[in-house]
C-alpha cells in the first residue's frame, strides 16, 4: 500500500501576482525629497557633501570609494545612474541640498522581494530626521505603492552602525552568511535583515509617529526616540 503521509508545505498564495518594478518618480516627504540619481544634477553637490567626511570612514563598508576628486566621483555616478538594478536615488533636503544616496537592488518582482542598499549618508544627513524619512519613503513605495512581500537589508557583519540602523528602523535580523563575498580585497560576512508585509503596519505606525513635527524641537532634535513597540 502507498504511504498517505503528507509533508509540511508553505501557505498557499492563490491571489498572488507579480509586482511592478519601482518607478523612477520622486518620493517627497515633509523633510526630504528623493530623486533618481543624475550626474549633471547631483554629482557635484554630493561630492562636496561627502568631502565633509574628511577621514573617508563612510566608504569603509562600501565596495567602491573614496574618490580622489570630482571627475572620478562623477564617472562613478555616470556609471551607476545607467542602471535599473540597482536603482540609485539621491536624498535632498527641501532646500535642494544633496545629502546622500540609497538604492533599490536585487529586485525580484515575481516573488515580491527587494533590497535597500548602497546607503551612503554624508555628514550633512547623519542623525537627522531627513535620514529616517528617506528610509520611510523608500519602504512606503515598496509596501504601499507596489505591494511587495519582503524588504531586505544586508550589510557587512562588522558594520555595527548599519546593523543598529536596520534594527532601529524595524528590520528583523535573520542570520549571518559567512564568507558571503569579497570586496576591496577582504572578506565579508553578511548580516541579513528584513521587513515583511505583516511587519509593515507596525513599522509604518512607529515611523510615522516619530516623524510627526510635534516630535521635534526648534532645532530639529527628537523629543521621543523611535521605538517599534
Amino acid at each position: 500500500m502507498g504511504s498517505t503521509q503528507r509533508l509540511p508545505i508553505g501557505k498557499d498564495l492563490p491571489d498572488w501576482t507579480p509586482r511592478a518594478l519601482p518607478s523612477r518618480e520622486p518620493l517627497v516627504g515633509r523633510y526630504c525629497r528623493l530623486e533618481v540619481l543624475d550626474p549633471d544634477l547631483h554629482a557635484e553637490g554630493l561630492f562636496a557633501a561627502n568631502g565633509l567626511d574628511e577621514g573617508g570612514l563612510n566608504w569603509t563598508y562600501l565596495p567602491y570609494g573614496p574618490f580622489p576628486d570630482l571627475p572620478a566621483y562623477r564617472r562613478w555616478v555616470v556609471e551607476v545612474s545607467r542602471s535599473d538594478d540597482p536603482l540609485f536615488f539621491v536624498i535632498l533636503d527641501l532646500s535642494g541640498n544633496r545629502l546622500g544616496v540609497a538604492s533599490y537592488l536585487c529586485m525580484a518582482p515575481s516573488i515580491g522581494s527587494i533590497e535597500i542598499g548602497h546607503i551612503n549618508y554624508s555628514p550633512l544627513l547623519q542623525r537627522r530626521r531627513e535620514a529616517t524619512e528617506a528610509m520611510y519613503l523608500m519602504m512606503w513605495r515598496v509596501f504601499e505603492e507596489l505591494g511587495y512581500r519582503r524588504y531586505e537589508w544586508k550589510c557587512d557583519a562588522l558594520n555595527t552602525d548599519s546593523r543598529r540602523a536596520a534594527e532601529r528602523l524595524g528590520f528583523v535580523y535573520e542570520g549571518t552568511f559567512r564568507q558571503a563575498t569579497i570586496y576591496k580585497g577582504r572578506n565579508r560576512d553578511s548580516a541579513w535583515y528584513s521587513i515583511i508585509d505583516s511587519d509593515w503596519p507596525k513599522v509604518r505606525a512607529a515611523l510615522e509617529a516619530w516623524l510627526e513635527p510635534s516630535n521635534f524641537d526648534a532645532d530639529g532634535g527628537q523629543r521621543s526616540r523611535l521605538a517599534m513597540g
